[in-house]
């Protein structure tokens, strides 16, 4: 069975929308066989559902501009055409290999409960954030990992 079927009837299943469905796939099959290795995942993780989802998930979330300076509402408040570009320049970077992560934007916040102590902290920029939200950082794919295993 292959995973679109899979993912098809776990979602008529469980009730779940398209993207998290495969996802649940994914992950069971890497459940069931821990050897198993995954080569052809660019082009599940830059389908236009999955990419779109990782960005709704970013702009809900409203963070901050990472080092280049562009906020979701810059990108979004120029309509939903403007959203769509930023998604296929994305997706057709991420799968011609030419995608490079910007560096992150360094802030110190106070520390809770210590008055005049802070802590760094690395804001990512937000095509970076759609990248990380697509391949499954912020959703747990990479769940019992540590972060910086996955």
């Amino acid at each position: 069975m292959s995973a679109e079927q899979s993912a098809r009837t776990i979602r008529q299943a469980d009730g779940l929308d398209p993207v998290r469905a495969h996802r649940r796939v994914l992950y069971r099959s890497a459940k069931q066989n821990r050897t198993r290795k995954f080569h052809a995942l660019y082009d599940k993780l830059t389908r236009f559902d999955v990419m779109q989802r990782a960005w709704k998930d970013v702009a809900g979330n409203q963070g901050a501009p990472g080092v280049d300076k562009v906020s979701i509402t810059d990108i979004s408040s120029r309509g939903p055409e403007s959203i769509q570009t930023f998604l296929d320049v994305l997706t057709e970077e991420l799968r011609t290999g030419t995608y490079r992560p910007k560096p992150l934007r360094r802030v110190h916040i106070p520390k809770p409960g210590r008055p005049g102590e802070t802590r760094p902290l690395g804001i990512p920029c937000v095509r970076d954030r759609v990248v990380m939200g697509d391949f499954g950082f912020e959703w747990g794919i990479w769940s019992g990992v540590a972060p910086h295993q996955g």
